[in-house]
């Protein structure tokens, strides 16, 4: 178990320190990955109040190594969300301390710890289910009421179920779990995904409910030719594919893609063309012309916050804003390659409605003659209606698809094309 304690600390301290998204390696086993993510998901869902706690077990004076910091942060974790035995845990992380810095490092960890472990149920008893940083939490509240902001803490607390997308109802996975509106099957998410029913068979693919959703806002498209921007690593081409479409599928990532060709492959399903190119670069360059482009536009990702915690402590309004400039020249250089009548279909993983509601209504004030809003509340089920705004756009916070087990952030319209 040292070892796997030593693999995530140094993970976390490299998500941490680097802003970067958590990257597993490879060549872990299956109870170590287990273990490995469900404390770093931990750590990182509860990091405020675990800062809190931390602080409230050290004088003002103190000064932590970022080593011992971290290690702090993960074996306070262990201890008041886990259910390791408390002396393993702080003799684990005593001796990485005292390992990799030095041995007074190393008797401040214990110290700390052992008062965290003495008083341990009151902490539990007055855990509010902190999750945000403090600067998230301002940036959604610009867009977003205390209430609502909450709401979405709440549900991106927990620990998301696995959401496939079937291509052949009768597969056994089915029997698994349950089917949402519209098709997704949700299953308890345990194990190795190539150890589920069928999966070398390729009747299946995993696809968040929220990320199979714009594809399902189509008409027939059986045919069609369909430009995928930002493909990789292939959901919704897939769904694209398996609808009868002629897809191109375009990434800037090589190793994104060389993915997406293995997904398809194994779901059986051939692209019309697969092209490594950065997606600006190659609207302004194409003079091919589509019925359908899709475009899953770069964002700051803030409504994958279930699968990926670390994002609430480091995205700003500075990403936010970053990425919406970026969507906006994609936008526009998406319109001359879209043959008359045909249809840009706009998604983000994204909360911010300045990467969809905003980003979406400024490019319509701006080419009020080239395109219209496609109303999408008809072209949900009933009960899902409550997804679509007064405009017609489908607005998705994860606390919405609370009666389901929650689900992703997104945002999706549908324009044509005049």
């Amino acid at each position: 178990m040292t070892d796997s304690r030593y693999i995530a600390l140094q993970i976390f301290a490299q998500t941490l320190t680097e802003q970067q998204p958590i990257t597993l390696p490879d060549n872990l086993n299956e109870k170590d990955i287990a273990f490995v993510k469900m404390l770093l998901f931990t750590a990182l869902r509860h990091l405020p109040y675990i800062q809190k706690t931390i602080k409230k077990n050290t004088s003002s004076n103190s000064r932590i190594r970022p080593y011992a910091k971290y290690a702090l942060f993960l074996g306070a974790t262990e201890l008041i969300y886990m259910s390791s035995p408390a002396y393993a845990i702080i003799n684990s992380y005593v001796n990485l301390v005292k390992k990799n810095t030095n041995q007074y490092a190393a008797g401040f960890v214990n110290a700390v710890l052992r008062k965290i472990e003495l008083t341990k149920n009151i902490i539990i008893a007055e855990d509010s289910g902190e999750f945000f940083s403090d600067n998230f939490r301002s940036m959604l509240r610009k867009s977003y009421s205390a209430q609502t902001v909450a709401s979405i803490e709440k549900a991106c607390l927990s620990e998301p179920l696995l959401d496939i997308t079937v291509k052949d109802k009768n597969s056994p996975i089915c029997s698994l779990g349950k089917i949402l509106p519209l098709g997704t099957l949700r299953i308890p998410n345990k194990g190795k995904i190539s150890d589920l029913p069928d999966y070398r068979f390729g009747t299946w693919w995993v696809q968040d409910f929220s990320s199979a959703l714009p594809v399902k806002m189509l008409d027939n498209i059986r045919n069609k030719s369909v430009l995928d921007l930002c493909a990789a690593p292939g959901g919704k081409t897939a769904q694209l594919l398996s609808a009868g479409a002629k897809v191109t599928a375009v990434d800037i990532s090589a190793a994104r893609l060389q993915t997406l060709r293995q997904n398809l492959q194994r779901l059986h399903l051939t692209a019309e063309n697969i092209i490594c190119a950065d997606a600006l670069d190659y609207l302004n360059q194409t003079s091919e012309k589509f019925d359908i482009v899709l475009l899953d536009a770069p964002c700051s990702a803030t409504g994958t916050l279930r699968r990926h915690p670390e994002i609430a402590h480091f995205k700003t309004s500075e990403d936010v804003l970053r990425q919406s400039s970026l969507q906006q020249k994609l936008l526009e250089a998406s319109l001359p390659i879209i043959a008359p009548q045909g249809y840009l279909l706009y998604c983000t993983c994204s909360l911010c409605p300045e990467e969809g509601e905003l980003q979406i209504n400024n490019f319509i004030k701006k080419n009020p003659d080239k395109i219209c809003p496609i109303n999408l509340t008809e072209r949900l089920p009933d009960e899902l209606k409550f997804l679509a705004d007064s405009q017609g756009f489908i607005r998705i916070l994860p606390h919405l698809m609370k009666d389901y087990g929650y689900t992703d952030g997104f945002f999706i319209a549908l324009l044509k094309i005049l």
